[in-house]
C-alpha cells in the first residue's frame, strides 16, 4: 500500500510539476521557509546558500545529511579533464519540486588524481565519460570536502517565463547553440540553462566564483556567433 501511494505521489509531481513552480505565486502562505530552487540567500558578500547548503562552506557530508544517504559518490571525468568528485542523487525533492541533484566537491586536482588512482572500480557511463567509484578508505576525504557547485535538473519542464517569474530578469544571456541558452544571475551565483531539445538545468556556485563559470560560456557563445550557418540538406 505504501509503495502504491508513493508511486501515485511521484506521478502527480510529474503531471503538475510546471504548475508547482507557479503555485505559490498566488498562495504565499504555502511557501516553504527554505529548500526551494529559487530560494537563494546571500549570507555574506560573495557567498550564496541554496537547498539549506552554503556554497564553499557546507560539505558533501552536509549534503548527504540534507538529502539522505541514497546517493552515488564517484569521480566523473571526460577524456580531456581530470574529473570531479560528485555526489549524485537520482531523485530528490526540494521543497515540493522533484528532480535530480549533483553536488560537486571542491578538491585540489592532485587530491582528485590520487582518489582516482585508488578507485575501487572505473566504468564508462555514456560515450567516453568515465565514473570511478571511490575506495572505501577515501570516502571520508571526499565527504569532508566543501561544495564547489550544485546542479539541479527539475522533473518539470521550465520555460523562460517561469524562470523570470521565479528568479527575475537575468543580468546576461549567452547562447551556446541553436537550442541552448544560458540565463545568468551573477549576484545569486546561478546559471539557468534552457534547452529546447533537452532538460533544463540550474547550476549554482558561490557568486565570488561566478566568473569561472561564465568565462567558458562566453567563449562558447562567441564561437557559436561566428560559426558559419549549417548547410541546408540537399533536396532529393
Amino acid at each position: 500500500m505504501k509503495l502504491a501511494i508513493t508511486l501515485i505521489v511521484l506521478a502527480l509531481l510529474i503531471i503538475v510539476g510546471p504548475a508547482a513552480w507557479q503555485f505559490t505565486h498566488t498562495n504565499p502562505a504555502a511557501v516553504p521557509t527554505s529548500g526551494l530552487p529559487w530560494q537563494i540567500d546571500t549570507p555574506a558578500p560573495g557567498e550564496s546558500r541554496v537547498f539549506s547548503l552554503t556554497l564553499g562552506r557546507s560539505t558533501l557530508a552536509d549534503a548527504r545529511t540534507r538529502f539522505g544517504p541514497d546517493a552515488q559518490l564517484a569521480i566523473v571525468a571526460t577524456p580531456s579533464e581530470a574529473g570531479n568528485v560528485e555526489l549524485y542523487y537520482e531523485s530528490i525533492t526540494a521543497g515540493f519540486i522533484a528532480g535530480r541533484l549533483i553536488v560537486t566537491a571542491d578538491l585540489p586536482a592532485a587530491t582528485v588524481e590520487g582518489l582516482r588512482e585508488r578507485a575501487a572500480k572505473t566504468e564508462y557511463m555514456q560515450s567516453t565519460t568515465r565514473k570511478a567509484t571511490l575506495a572505501e578508505a577515501d570516502l571520508p576525504v571526499a565527504l569532508a570536502a566543501p561544495i564547489r557547485a550544485i546542479a539541479f535538473i527539475p522533473s518539470a519542464n521550465l520555460d523562460e517565463a517561469i524562470v523570470v517569474e521565479r528568479f527575475g530578469a537575468p543580468a546576461e544571456r549567452l547562447r551556446s547553440n541553436d537550442h541552448i541558452e544560458h540565463l545568468l544571475y551573477p549576484a545569486k551565483g546561478l546559471d539557468v540553462v534552457l534547452d529546447s531539445k533537452g532538460k533544463e538545468l540550474l547550476q549554482y556556485v558561490a557568486p565570488a566564483r561566478f566568473d569561472a563559470l561564465r568565462t567558458p560560456l562566453r567563449a562558447a557563445a562567441d564561437q557559436a556567433a561566428t560559426a558559419p550557418p549549417a548547410a541546408a540538406p540537399d533536396k532529393p
